[in-house]
């Protein structure tokens, strides 16, 4: 009756959102999925999908939830009235935020982008 779902958007929904933009949403996808889970960048993905979604306000026993998170992450982006860089704008806020929490609590063990991840990145605001 009710489908398996996570308190926060979960890390194996993130393949199912490559599909759902344009080619440069894609890409963010293409090279977050071949990152750990515990990598800034794939944590600033997962903390803009829980911004985006209102996973903090989902309840359990909501339609929203019982429907799944990746019904619900899916039906987020295709309603997001912005562009492609403004959802990339989005994830860049997040990525400070993962760094500033990172930096306060290295404990963490928060995974770094590496020098070859940053050239990837052509200038704030742009992927490569």
């Amino acid at each position: 009756m009710y489908t398996e779902n996570a308190l926060l958007f979960p890390h194996h929904e993130i393949p199912s959102l490559r599909d759902m933009r344009g080619d440069k949403w894609a890409e963010l996808v293409d090279r977050i999925v071949k990152l750990p889970e515990t990598h800034e960048d794939t944590l600033a993905f997962m903390l803009t999908m829980i911004r985006l979604n209102g996973c903090m306000a989902c309840e359990t026993d909501s339609y929203r939830a019982m429907r799944g998170c990746d019904a619900c992450a899916q039906q987020t982006l295709r309603r997001f009235k912005g562009d492609d860089m403004e959802l990339i704008e989005l994830y860049e806020d997040a990525l400070g935020d993962v760094r500033r929490l990172s930096n306060s609590y290295p404990n963490l063990n928060i995974l770094y982008t590496s020098i070859a991840d940053q050239a990837m990145l052509i200038s704030p605001g742009t992927i490569k």
